[in-house]
């Protein structure tokens, strides 16, 4: 179930539970007439399942209250009622199943922002990765891979390619290269001034990383990984299981390959540094093919109940 909060304008509190009143899974309204303050309006609280969310949200978007008032939702963790239950079984398809486009919109608006705990963490993966292939530890390249936050820029992308929304698909795309570019650059930095120490030397990487050479080893089975972490993220994502999305990091090696080309670089090892920029670029490519084709499906599953994407931004 989610818990929606709605802020409506005094003229339009009528139409609000017009609308509340004629879709399915809406249980346990509350109305606050003259509650809100800011904005000014009637407050209106209700459940409802996650599968029906869809139609509820857009037409309180068609009402103009993302304008002129708010909409706000929040996962329900526990709810005891037969009513609720009865209201589950009511909406169409499955709480597991249901993504709720406006919620996933947002969340992949927030992952294309190029912020400093992006760059942070993005950062210290690949540093990660770099020891991880200094010292040949397996461990080190999975606990890079988990740390890594590119994911979400490339659902972003996905989403973009879906509803043909250049704008998200340009701000993804520049989070993930500049993002890359800048850990790859520390990173190489840093294994210049090991090199300069002594720490390491042209034959680091020569012998004796067998374990971890499927970084820089593409084949059709590093597309084929790609390609289920790809959808196995998006679902993650869209259906709110987080707890899967770890997996999906452990599977690409989209990181470890960027800390492989730094060391590379600073070994001028040049065809290690082709082979792990070409590893980057298959995975990438790989999750953003699955990632569009899984979305592609889930739209055509939910528009069987009528459930369409959010509008774009200033668009339709």
């Amino acid at each position: 179930m989610l818990h929606l909060r709605v802020i409506s304008p005094p003229e339009l509190s009528d139409k609000v539970l017009e609308v509340l009143d004629e879709c399915v899974g809406v249980v346990n309204i509350v109305v606050f007439p003259g509650a809100a303050r800011s904005p000014a309006g009637d407050l209106a609280q209700f459940d409802i399942a996650r599968e029906a969310a869809n139609e509820v949200i857009e037409r309180l978007q068609e009402l103009g209250l993302h304008a002129e008032g708010s909409i706000a939702a929040e996962e329900v963790d526990l709810s005891i009622s037969e009513v609720a239950e009865r209201a589950k079984e009511e909406a169409p398809g499955d709480s597991d199943d249901a993504v709720v486009w406006a919620e996933f919109a947002q969340r992949v608006d927030e992952d294309t922002r190029l912020t400093w705990a992006f760059l942070v963490f993005l950062t210290i993966a690949t540093l990660l990765a770099a020891i991880g292939v200094i010292v040949n530890s397996p461990i080190l390249i999975v606990g890079a891979m988990v740390l890594g936050p590119e994911f979400g820029a490339i659902a972003a992308v996905c989403f973009g390619l879906l509803r043909t929304d250049r704008d998200l698909i340009g701000r993804a795309a520049r989070t993930l290269v500049l993002g890359f570019t800048a850990a790859v650059v520390i990173t190489f930095v840093c294994a210049l001034v090991t090199r300069g120490l002594g720490w390491i030397g042209v034959g680091t990487l020569a012998t004796g990383h067998e374990e971890i050479e499927f970084i820089v080893k593409y084949d059709r089975w590093s597309f084929i990984v790609a390609l289920l972490a790809g959808a196995a993220g998006v679902l993650s994502v869209t259906a709110g299981k987080s707890s899967a999305l770890v997996g999906v990091f452990i599977s690409v090696t989209t990181v470890p390959a960027a800390g492989y080309f730094a060391v590379a670089a600073a070994l001028a090892r040049w065809g290690d540094m082709a082979a792990s920029a070409i590893q980057l670029g298959v995975n990438v490519a790989g999750m953003v093919i699955s990632g569009v084709v899984t979305l592609l499906i889930q739209k055509a599953y939910w528009s069987r109940f009528g459930m369409r994407l959010p509008a774009r931004p200033g668009g339709s």
